[in-house]
């Protein structure tokens, strides 16, 4: 029997939304606007502030290298820190949208993908009645190596679930584990609220270098050796939420619904992207 979710109808948002912030990196005001898009036409991401303005889409072809965040460009054009924001479609469901920016870096916001969820909730979505032909993984693949890797195995259900363990040796942020069937609901119950974490000594590292100079707590979870600085966990496993959050927009980069196990050690953008290029190049997954 096929899986009951194989055969939805493909979703894009009823109207647009708004919303702004500012970069991490750079600092600079971004306005994000997600618009309405057809069938089949997927995330893409247009720089309205070039002229004329370029477009990059959500997929695997376009990503590059980056530290700390996941980056896409197609030529001249480039877009970075789109994981919370690619995150949130796939969590939500959306499968076509037109996301308009007006900076290269789009904003961390609370360094959740809470206020993008929002906003799309708020829109609302429309069911555009095209099959979305999700990917379905066939047999298990893995990437990475002992000290982190990332799987993606037959699903347990018609579905993405992810399972991640973190593990920050001793100290505050420690080791955690987190299963989760991927559905909108649980997207936004779980997940959208979990912020991007940091240590204080990597912080420090990166202002530095002339990165971050305006982050502060209010932006992300900053952990000082006794555990987070100005702010409160949202919950005590905080950080593996969010880095099940990260792997769901990276996975996203396949560009239709992924029907997966998918379990993770330590596994950061860059594993979560080889994962998808892999699963590419191996045709280990098949459309419903």
């Amino acid at each position: 029997m096929p899986p009951p979710d194989a055969e939805r109808p493909q979703r894009t948002l009823r109207r647009a939304a708004v919303v702004a912030g500012r970069g991490y990196w750079s600092g600079r005001a971004c306005r994000v606007e997600f618009r309405p898009a057809p069938p089949d036409s997927g995330v893409v991401y247009v720089r309205d502030d070039l002229s004329p303005a370029g477009s990059v889409p959500a997929l695997i072809g376009s990503v590059v290298p980056a530290s700390h965040r996941t980056r896409l460009a197609c030529g001249t054009t480039a877009v970075e820190l789109v994981e919370h924001v690619s995150s949130a479609l796939a969590g939500l469901g959306i499968d076509n949208c037109t996301v308009g920016v007006t900076a290269e870096e789009l904003p961390g916001m609370d360094g959740s993908s809470l206020a993008y969820v929002e906003a799309i909730d708020a829109a609302g979505t429309l069911e555009q009645g095209v099959a979305a032909r999700p990917w379905v993984v066939e047999a298990t693949l893995r990437v990475g190596d002992d000290s982190a890797w990332i799987e993606a195995g037959p699903p347990r259900f018609p579905g993405l679930s992810v399972e991640y363990h973190l593990d920050y040796g001793p100290g505050p942020i420690g080791r955690q584990t987190l299963a989760l069937d991927v559905t909108p609901e649980a997207y936004r119950r779980e997940i959208a609220a979990a912020r991007t974490f940091l240590s204080l000594e990597d912080a420090m590292r990166l202002r530095a270098a002339g990165l971050g100079t305006t982050v502060s707590p209010a932006d992300l979870v900053l952990f000082g050796p006794d555990g987070p600085e100005g702010t409160s966990l949202r919950w005590p496993d905080e950080c593996v939420r969010h880095k099940i959050l990260d792997v769901i927009g990276d996975l996203a980069l396949a560009g239709r619904p992924l029907h997966a196990h998918v379990r993770a050690h330590r596994s950061g953008h860059a594993l979560n992207a080889d994962l998808v290029r892999t699963l590419g190049q191996r045709t280990l997954a098949r459309s419903a």
